[in-house]
């Protein structure tokens, strides 16, 4: 079984003069702004990295949810902020780091456990896997037993 998920960009002019609108299959975004401006001065819109950043977010507390519910846990509360970094190399840019924090409420569980249960979530979600960069982790809280 496959699922594909789709999305569209568009750009008109080129260069930092061009502004491009990107569209999700969910409508989720829907002809949200991007260019130059959104990705390297702050301006309001989206950018690459950001969406990189909410996919890696979504993916690894998703899997690890799912970890955690196999493990035989049913109550407890996930939060994870997830940064991009992008660096310049040559004439180019390349992304070099995905980086998460993790802050975590798992009633009766222990550390160690969930710390297991974290890294294998990190190591095997899907938006991990897909990436090629240095991918860390930082539980930055835990609550369990």
């Amino acid at each position: 079984m496959a699922i594909i998920k789709w999305a569209t960009a568009k750009y008109e002019g080129l260069g930092k003069d061009g502004k491009g609108h990107v569209s999700t299959e969910s409508g989720a975004l829907k002809d949200q702004p991007y260019g130059f401006n959104t990705r390297f001065e702050d301006k309001a819109g989206t950018n690459p990295e950001e969406q990189i950043a909410a996919a890696h977010a979504s993916c690894f507390t998703m899997a690890l949810s799912f970890g955690l519910a196999k493990l035989g846990f049913s109550k407890g509360s996930l939060a994870s902020k997830v940064a991009i970094t992008l660096v310049k190399e040559g004439d180019g840019f390349t992304i070099s780091k995905s980086e998460i924090w993790l802050d975590a409420k798992v009633p009766g569980m222990s550390g160690a456990d969930f710390e297991k249960a974290a890294v294998e979530a990190k190591l095997n979600c899907p938006i991990s896997r897909l990436l090629t960069c240095d991918v860390t982790l930082d539980i930055t809280s835990f609550e369990g037993s």
